[in-house]
């Protein structure tokens, strides 16, 4: 029997009984192919994580922080250690695709899992701009050190930085779009091929800085105090975010329950091991002065180690590859989240169709192409990193609200993993979100303020009315018994909504917690 817990009036709580049968996350998914294995999805975790924030965002860290840029480093792979416990948990309880979608929508309501799929769109969508907009950078790079002519300012640069139109920016989102939509196969095994070669290259980058380590340049250690430090963990933080992307596969993994937690915490490690080492590498070869605010400063710095541009052009090739296997998981992350938000009702039925013979979301990879390549070509690259850095992290706190909430509503719930030291970890997880957001600063929040006010209005004026849930209406592969339970929660909330706004009590079992 689940434990009463007070819930207000109008919220629609979809359960993840009824999600689970949805997506048919432990079965086939809806015309989707489990062929992601364990290796593939670490693979995959990687592809999301390593790209933008450390061949390009290294330098801008740099600046804020000066040499405890390891320590801000350190600070933002902490905010994601706790956070990924939570997705880890999540990830294997709730296996579908919508990851912190899903989440919020079997915990929180469906009004706040709308807004965090909103936010999702900064984290995925916006993101993959931003991962976009440095991929010229390193392209220009290669082609300079490999034949000495590079694409003009004008049309590889993003605006402020001597750009008009990132050309660049667009072609790699057109050649992620063209394999995305061939196959998950296709798509996996090419992440986990560029996954492997990046990996690679960060190790050779760090041991030809640590080959001209040179102590005198950690000091002084934190020029900027403490504040530096925060500003710098805000701006490190971009370098984590994608992670969560492995738990976008749930219904594309072979084993979801216990494949997704052991994926996510193996990048985790992996990732925050390797970011130290290269930060502390590039700043013991090269002083913090010359690295802050430098574009391709791996590169930069490797050339200057070795007295030549062979060793900038492997970087910037690592770095090129790097780029373009973000950008391939990111999309796909953003195209299963909205392929969810569609099977829920709350954005159009065209995000749900998967082809029958790719068993791809074609049009929905399309879409998501052609309105992301906008900002990727025409926006400046540090607007949508702040903004991305802000969305990712108000959605991690709610991720880690929704395992306290999870485990007191559905301790029954089969978890193949646990979030350890609970529930200090959740708690702890959002103290440092919250942290790190108020690093962002004012201008930051109040153009995440605006965005939240545009999702609300969305929400009100198309999601709350189309929602499956609220009507009833069934989509593919699903549970009639969960449906009806989850549709009279839905009906039973709206009738109180009309009402009074009191607390009411629920008290039960089954597919959802009714309302009294």
């Amino acid at each position: 029997m689940r434990p009463p817990f007070l819930r207000p009036s109008g919220l629609r709580i979809k359960s993840p009984d009824l999600l689970i049968a949805e997506s048919g996350a432990d079965l086939e998914g809806n015309g989707l192919r489990r062929s992601m294995g364990l290796f593939q999805l670490i693979c995959f975790g990687i592809g999301a994580i390593v790209g933008t924030g450390i061949f390009v965002g290294l330098s801008d860290t740099v600046a804020e922080a000066g040499p405890a840029v390891i320590v801000s480093f350190v600070l933002a792979a902490v905010t994601c250690v706790f956070t990924a416990f939570s997705f880890a948990e999540l990830g294997g309880a709730i296996p579908v695709s919508g990851s912190a979608y899903s989440y919020a929508y079997a915990t929180l309501g469906e009004r706040l899992a709308f807004l965090v799929g909103w936010c999702l769109l900064l984290e995925y969508g916006i993101s993959v701009s931003a991962v976009a907009v440095g991929w010229g950078q390193y392209l220009n790079e290669l082609l300079g050190s490999l034949t000495g002519w590079q694409l003009p300012a004008a049309l590889s640069q993003p605006p402020g930085d001597g750009g008009i139109v990132n050309i660049p920016a667009v072609v790699v989102m057109l050649l992620a779009a063209l394999l995305l939509v061939r196959g998950i196969r296709e798509s996996a095994r090419a992440t986990a091929a560029m996954a492997v070669l990046k990996l690679a290259i960060l190790v050779l980058f760090c041991v030809i800085g640590f080959s001209a380590f040179q102590a005198g340049n950690l000091s002084p250690f934190a020029p900027e105090g403490v504040a530096g430090i925060t500003s710098g963990a805000s701006l490190a933080f971009f370098s984590y975010i994608g992670f969560d992307a492995i738990t976008t596969a749930g219904e594309e993994a072979r084993d979801p329950r216990r494949n997704i937690p052991v994926a996510i915490m193996v990048c985790i490690g992996v990732v925050t091991v390797l970011y130290c080492l290269v930060a502390l590498s590039a700043i013991g070869a090269l002083s913090a002065g010359e690295v802050g605010g430098r574009p391709a400063a791996l590169s930069l710095i490797v050339n200057h180690v070795t007295h030549s541009t062979l060793g900038g052009a492997v970087i910037a090739f690592g770095a090129v590859v790097a780029i373009a296997s973000v950008v391939l998981a990111v999309m796909y992350g953003q195209t299963r989240i909205l392929m969810s938000m569609a099977r829920d009702g709350l954005v159009p039925r065209i995000f749900e169709r998967v082809s029958p013979r790719t068993s791809t979301p074609v049009a929905n990879t399309w879409i998501v192409t052609a309105v992301f390549a906008v900002p990727a070509a025409v926006v400046p690259l540090d607007a949508v990193m702040n903004l991305s850095t802000i969305g990712t992290l108000a959605v991690m706190a709610v991720v880690n609200l929704s395992v306290i909430v999870l485990r007191r509503n559905r301790p029954d719930l089969p978890r193949r993993f646990r979030v350890p030291l609970f529930p200090v970890s959740p708690v702890l997880g959002i103290a440092f979100c919250l942290y790190l957001i108020y690093g962002t600063g004012p201008a930051t929040w109040l153009q995440f303020a605006g965005f939240l006010v545009a999702g609300a209005l969305v929400y009100a004026c198309y999601g709350r009315r189309r929602s499956r849930l609220a009507t009833g209406s069934q989509g593919p592969a699903v549970d009639a018994d969960a449906v009806d339970a989850d549709a009279a929660d839905a009906d039973a909330a709206d009738a109180d909504a009309t009402g009074a706004d009191a607390a009411a009590v629920s008290v039960g079992a089954g597919a959802a917690p009714r309302e009294g």
